[in-house]
C-alpha cells in the first residue's frame, strides 16, 4: 500500500457523521470523536462532503467527500443499490441451487462417510478462508483496523453454529426424515424474532406476512412426499424443539454476523477516510474467524458428534483414513466411491462459493434477505433432483403438494418484497 494512503494530509474534513443503510444521518459516539481528537479547523466544508451546498476547502477533500457518499449502500440511488443487490441475491440462488444439488451427488460416493465429508469441509474451509484473507491483506483491500475488531463476537459466532451442529445432529438422529426440512423452518421465525431484539428492527405487516407464506409454501414444497412412515404426532415432544432450538443457533449466528458488519462500520467509520477501502469489514474477515472458532468448539465436541452418527471416538481415527481413502479414490476396496474425488471437490468448491455469496447478501442488505434468497433454492432443488442427473439417473414425478408450496413460497417473497410508500422511512428488513 502506497505509503500516502497511511498520511492524513492536513486539507482533508473532518469524519462526516455515520450513516444507515439509507443515507439517514446518525451520530457519532462522543468517546470516537475524543479519541481522534479532530482539530477544529477541518470542521469546514462537511455540507459540501455530504452534498448540501457547502464549501470544501480542496479538490482532495471533495474527492474524499465524494468516496464517502458513494461508497454508502443506498447512497448511490435507490435504483443502483436495489441493482445490486437484486444481482446479489440472484447470484446467491443460483449458488445455493447447486451447492444443494452437488451435496446430494457428492454423497454418492461418500454416501458411507458422509460425516468425514462434513468435518473435512469445517476444518478445510478455515485453511481456505484463511489463505484468502491473507492474499487480500497482502493486496491492502483487508486493513490492520480491519483485523482489529474484537474477537468476542466471532467466537459468539463460532460458537453458536457448533451448537446448531451439535444439536441438529442429535435431534436428526431421533426424527424421521421428512420432519427434519419442515421443523428447520423455524429458522426464518427465529431470525424474525432476534433480529427484532438484537438489532432493533422493526417489520412491515406485509414483510411478517410475507416471511410466513415463504415458511408454509417451504414446508408445502418438502413435505409433499411425506407419506408414510412416523411423523410428528408419533414422537416425543423433546426432539422436535431440539430441532428448532438448532435452528435457533444458526438463526442467532447470522443475526450477529449482520450486527458484526453494523458494528464494524461504526468502528472502522475514521479509518475508511483514511484507507478508502470502504467503510464496512470485508467479509473474509467474518468468515475466518467466525469458521476458525466454530471449527474449534466442533473439534471439542468430536466425541459428542461422533457418537451421533453411530461412531465410537476410540475408531474415529480408522474411520476418518477410510473416509480420507474414499474421499482421494484411492486404495483397495473402493469400488463404492465412484465419482470421487471430483463430486466431493466440486461440492466443496460451490460451497464456499455460496457461502461467500450469501455473507456478502448480508453485507449488502440484510440476514433476513439473504435467508429469504436461499430459501428459493429450496423448491428449485428439489425440481432439479427430479430430473434424471449423473450418477442419478432416476427422476421423479413432482406432487401437486410440491407445485403449491413453490407457488406459496414466490407469493411470500413478492409480498416480503413490496415497495415502501413513504421514501424517507428508515430501512426496514
Amino acid at each position: 500500500m502506497p505509503i500516502s494512503h497511511l498520511l492524513s494530509p492536513p486539507s482533508l474534513p473532518s469524519l462526516p457523521p455515520p450513516h444507515l443503510r439509507n443515507g439517514a444521518a446518525r451520530q457519532c459516539p462522543t468517546p470516537l470523536r475524543a479519541a481522534l481528537a479532530l482539530p477544529p479547523q477541518r470542521h469546514v466544508g462537511l455540507a459540501a462532503a455530504r452534498g448540501d451546498g457547502g464549501t470544501l476547502g480542496s479538490s482532495r477533500a471533495r474527492a474524499v467527500g465524494a468516496v464517502r457518499v458513494s461508497a454508502v449502500p443506498g447512497d448511490g440511488g435507490a435504483v443502483a443499490g436495489g441493482t445490486g443487490i437484486a444481482a446479489a441475491a440472484a447470484a446467491t440462488v443460483v449458488f445455493a441451487v447447486m451447492n444443494r444439488v452437488l451435496y446430494k451427488l457428492a454423497l454418492v460416493p461418500m454416501k458411507n462417510y458422509p460425516f468425514f465429508l462434513a468435518q473435512f469441509a469445517t476444518f478445510g474451509y478455515v485453511l481456505v478462508y484463511f489463505s484468502i484473507l491473507f492474499i487480500r491483506f497482502r493486496a491492502g483491500i483487508v486493513t490492520r483496523e480491519m483485523l482489529a475488531l474484537p474477537k468476542a463476537q466471532f467466537m459468539l459466532i463460532g460458537l453458536l453454529e457448533a451448537l446448531g451442529v451439535a444439536s441438529g445432529m442429535a435431534s436428526a438422529a431421533m426424527l424421521p426424515g421428512p420432519s427434519i426440512p419442515v421443523l428447520s423452518q423455524s429458522f426464518l421465525v427465529w431470525q424474525l424474532i432476534l433480529s427484532v431484539l438484537i438489532l432493533g428492527r422493526k417489520y412491515r405487516t406485509n414483510q411478517i406476512l410475507g416471511c410466513m407464506l415463504v415458511t408454509a409454501g417451504v414446508i408445502l414444497a418438502v413435505a409433499s412426499g411425506a407419506n408414510g412412515g412416523p411423523f410428528l404426532s408419533e414422537l416425543n415432544f423433546f426432539w422436535p424443539v431440539v430441532m428448532m432450538a438448532s435452528a435457533a443457533f444458526q438463526a442467532a449466528a447470522s443475526i450477529i454476523k449482520e450486527f458484526v458488519f453494523i458494528d464494524g462500520a461504526k468502528r472502522l467509520e475514521f479509518w475508511f477516510l483514511v484507507f478508502t477501502q470502504g467503510k464496512r469489514p470485508d467479509i473474509f474477515i467474518v468468515n475466518s474467524f467466525g469458521s476458525g472458532f466454530q471449527a474449534l468448539f466442533v473439534f471439542l465436541l468430536l466425541p459428542f458428534l461422533s457418537s451421533l452418527k453411530g461412531i465410537p471416538f476410540a475408531e474415529l481415527p480408522a474411520y476418518l483414513n477410510h473416509g480420507a481413502a474414499c474421499f482421494l479414490n484411492i486404495g483397495g476396496n473402493l469400488k463404492d466411491c465412484h465419482g470421487a474425488p471430483l463430486l466431493p471437490l466440486l461440492y466443496m468448491t460451490l460451497n464456499i462459493a455460496f457461502n461467500i455469496s450469501a455473507l456478502n447478501l448480508v453485507k449488502m442488505s440484510t440476514a433476513v434477505v439473504a435467508s429469504l434468497t436461499s430459501t428459493l433454492a429450496v423448491p428449485l432443488t428439489i425440481y432439479v433432483l427430479s430430473l434424471p442427473l449423473p450418477y442419478l439417473p432416476e427422476g421423479t414425478n413432482l406432487s401437486t403438494s410440491f407445485i403449491i408450496g413453490a407457488a406459496t413460497l414466490v407469493l411470500g417473497l413478492l409480498l416480503y418484497n413490496l415497495p415502501q410508500t413513504s421514501a424517507d422511512q428508515v430501512k426496514k428488513d
